[in-house]
């Protein structure tokens, strides 16, 4: 994957505002590659940079899915933000999606 994408997904990632989150594909469109949502996610994973809250990216389904070495970590900061988590889940998923589907779909 090129530096260029890795630098189009983290400055996508650093808009998700605070109490929102964003899905791998969510942030892989917003970068130019919509199909790539496994590379976003790769991405996440090896994120180390704490200026980029890579916590706010969640499965299509609002999976939490991974974060590094310490799932929790990532629940317990959503759940800092406001963001409800039931059964590995986020409830609300709708609500708290960035950019809701009408941007999603503007092609951001």
């Amino acid at each position: 994957m090129s530096s260029d994408f890795r630098r189009r997904v983290l400055a996508a990632v650093r808009r998700i505002p605070a109490g929102r989150v964003a899905t791998y594909g969510d942030i892989a469109a917003l970068a130019g590659r919509p199909r790539a949502w496994r590379a976003v996610g790769n991405i996440m994973r090896e994120c180390d940079d704490r200026v980029t809250p890579c916590h706010r990216v969640v499965g299509a389904s609002g999976a939490l899915g991974g974060y590094g070495s310490s799932p929790l970590l990532k629940q317990a900061l959503l759940h800092a933000e406001g963001i409800t988590i039931g059964n590995g889940r986020i409830r609300r998923f709708r609500d708290v999606r960035w950019p809701q589907r009408e941007v999603r779909g503007a092609g951001l």
